[in-house]
């Protein structure tokens, strides 16, 4: 199971890694139009959609990758101050009963859309606009990326709930090599986690 997970990671770090080109291309294809609708008085839709686009396939085909490096944003108001046991159950059950069927679902339901898109040839309602099917194809392709790695999270939780965390270098709460949090890192960068520690440090051992 654990080369199972390493290796959906595997595969979300490079697919990560890759879109994230995608932001690049975003950003020069909008410079571009907007060069030439000033230089040249021309635009198309068709540069915009090319925008969208690119910004969904970041977006969708990312999520996986997000999530294998817990940069989505979390509430840690009650889970924070749990023992990582705990947290580690609250994420195994998260993951199992929220996640997973979300991500089934959404498959479920934009495949067909995608079917039908390639079928009939569906165009953008807008002049100029673009085929819709690639559109469509980042919905089921990021969900079932998105699906994988929550698996691998699952996997890497069970491994730490039985006490070989060591072996997986996961991300789940409950592994001491765990990676923290969104919100966990932004309370450390403003010293708002470790105020007490540093107090402590500073009066120095107890007598």
């Amino acid at each position: 199971m654990l080369a199972l997970s390493r290796a959906i990671d595997r595969l979300n770090e490079t697919v990560g890694r890759w879109v994230s080109w995608l932001l690049l291309a975003a950003v020069l294809v909008s410079a571009a139009n907007a060069v030439v609708r000033k230089a040249f008085d021309f635009s198309s839709n068709a540069f915009l959609e090319v925008q969208w686009y690119l910004f969904a396939a970041v977006f969708l085909l990312a999520a996986g990758h997000t999530l294998r490096r817990r940069e989505h944003v979390r509430i840690d108001v009650i889970a924070s101050r749990l023992s990582r046991r705990a947290q580690a159950w609250i994420e195994l059950f998260g993951t199992i009963f929220f996640l997973l069927p979300l991500v089934v679902v959404v498959i479920d339901l934009s495949w067909p859309l995608f079917t039908r898109a390639v079928a009939s040839g569906e165009v953008s309602g807008n002049a100029g606009g673009l085929i819709r099917w690639p559109l469509l194809l980042l919905l089921p392709t990021g969900f079932v990326l998105l699906g994988l790695q929550g698996l691998s999270e699952a996997i890497k939780c069970v491994q730490a709930l039985r006490g070989n965390d060591g072996e997986t270098g996961a991300s789940c709460p409950s592994g001491p090599n765990a990676e923290p949090s969104v919100s966990a890192r932004g309370a450390q960068a403003l010293g708002v986690g470790d105020e007490p520690d540093r107090q402590a440090s500073s009066r120095g051992p107890a007598p």
